[in-house]
């Protein structure tokens, strides 16, 4: 067909023409921008801080995912509550958004069959600091009917330290790999 034929050269029949053809690359680009506007929009502010998620790192590799992010600090209007109050708050919440988004990933990438999730949690007198870590699988359930949060995070593969409801650093990172 030539430049000056009077039928388009696209296939206009089909639904979504403009797509046919195409590897799984356009779908994956559009599911990794669905991904960061729902962690910008849908984990904007969390129930026990308002403080936004600060994304580090997001890389996708086949069928996995690594995703980095910094976790909320306390809210300002727990300042006026016991020290510990406010920081049980933030470590909850940390866990909630470790599940929320180990769901976004899968809700959004269905190629995706593993992430790799990393939380760190970052303040003005310490460095920051590992405090979850998982290596989590699509096929691992949500567990929604598991009412402690604790014990849910555990069981879609996030490893970390709860004492006294506080999180607690991890040890070195190299005990996260994959396969664990």
């Amino acid at each position: 067909m030539s430049f000056g034929s009077p039928i388009s050269p696209f296939d206009p029949d089909g639904e979504y023409w403009w797509s046919k053809g195409s590897s799984g690359l356009t779908q994956q680009i559009s599911g990794v921008g669905h991904f960061l506007r729902g962690f910008r929009t849908r984990l904007r502010f969390g129930l026990l801080s308002r403080e936004p998620l600060r994304l580090i790192r997001f890389q996708i590799t086949d069928q996995i995912a690594e995703c980095d992010w910094i976790a909320r600090n306390q809210d300002v209007w727990d300042e006026d509550l016991a020290r510990e109050i406010g920081r049980r708050h933030a470590s909850l919440q940390a866990l909630k958004d470790a599940i929320d988004v180990r769901s976004m990933l899968f809700e959004v990438l269905p190629d995706l069959a593993t992430a790799r999730l990393r939380v760190y949690r970052e303040s003005n007198s310490h460095p920051r600091e590992l405090i979850i870590a998982g290596n989590v699988r699509r096929q691992d359930g949500a567990f929604r009917s598991i009412h402690s949060l604790a014990m849910r995070a555990k069981l879609v593969g996030l490893r970390f330290c709860l004492e006294n409801d506080l999180l607690c650093r991890l040890p070195r990172e190299e005990k996260f790999g994959f396969g664990d």
